[in-house]
């Protein structure tokens, strides 16, 4: 059974387990990602989700609207550190917090949360493994209604290293200590699929780890001895660094959690990722594998 490890998961057991630990601080984070013209989709909070049922004593957060800077031209952007600070303190998450990240749908919401704490210098989170999907699967109770935290004080510092910016990711645009690593689906990776971010294709230079290849059938997190063939035959653990990119940020969090968990020693996140470097014709792309 997987335990708190600190290495971004934790088991629907262990939670069950540990629902009345007062250090907890439990989330549903659902967002949802609607089809939309002009694309490439539409931003809806799982709000409603969470409200017609929750695991007991999970709050809210809206990763949209509450934890993203509002003034960026970009959606999910992350916002200044001590902005952040403020808004999960205001959820109550103080610095003796364990925070507990879940969703409805794909985990990759409750892993751009680890990695915004982690970003952060706060290691004590995590991703449940399964979400409530498999919580429920298990015949596990859930709540309707809302659940708040007492606000709290959480003081944050930024960790180095754990953003890359457009200009940090053309830099080493063909640099041989580099493994830039893109988590969308094959078919965007590859420019075939019909959907994309403005140009198809991908990062020039760029392999591609599917968010979706590290889940097994379930929606579990396949185990360590499967990820990490997937991310060798990337050359992940060839290079000094990894960076992780995708659409917006977001699915890049979840190659950038099992990088962790397989002990890679410098991992960063393409913050605005193909919708930032798509819009820019000056910047190198390719299609093809």
């Amino acid at each position: 059974m997987r335990d708190w490890d600190g290495r971004g998961l934790v088991s629907t057991a262990w939670l069950a387990a540990n629902l009345d630990d007062p250090r907890l601080r439990l989330f549903d984070v659902t967002v949802h990602l609607r089809a939309s013209t002009p694309g490439p989709y539409r931003i809806e909070s799982g709000r409603d989700d969470y409200v017609a049922g929750n695991i007991p004593g999970a709050a809210f957060l809206d990763l949209a609207e509450d934890l993203s800077d509002s003034a960026a031209p970009l959606p999910f952007t992350m916002p200044a550190v001590a902005d952040l600070a403020r808004a999960l303190g205001a959820a109550g998450i103080g610095p003796d917090s364990r925070v507990v990240a879940y969703t409805t749908t794909t985990p990759m919401w409750a892993t751009r949360l680890w990695w915004m704490l982690r970003s952060c210098g706060f290691d004590e989170a995590a991703v449940l493994d399964g979400g409530r999907a498999k919580w429920l699967a298990e015949g596990r109770i859930v709540q309707t209604g809302k659940s708040l935290y007492s606000p709290a004080t959480l003081n944050l510092t930024a960790r180095p290293g754990a953003w890359a910016d457009k200009a940090a990711v053309l830099e080493v645009v063909g640099d041989g200590a580099v493994c830039i690593i893109n988590a969308l689906s094959p078919g965007v990776h590859s420019g075939e699929s019909a959907m994309n971010y403005g140009r198809k294709g991908h990062i020039a230079g760029s392999r591609n780890v599917p968010y979706a290849a590290l889940l097994d059938s379930g929606g579990t997190w396949r185990s360590d001895s499967e990820l990490r063939p997937l991310f060798e035959s990337a050359g992940a653990f060839g290079r000094d660094r990894v960076i992780c990119y995708c659409g917006g940020g977001i699915s890049a969090t979840m190659d950038a959690l099992a990088l962790v968990r397989l002990g890679h020693p410098s991992v960063s996140v393409y913050d605005g990722s193909m919708s930032e470097w798509s819009r820019d014709p000056g910047l190198p792309m390719e299609t093809g594998a």
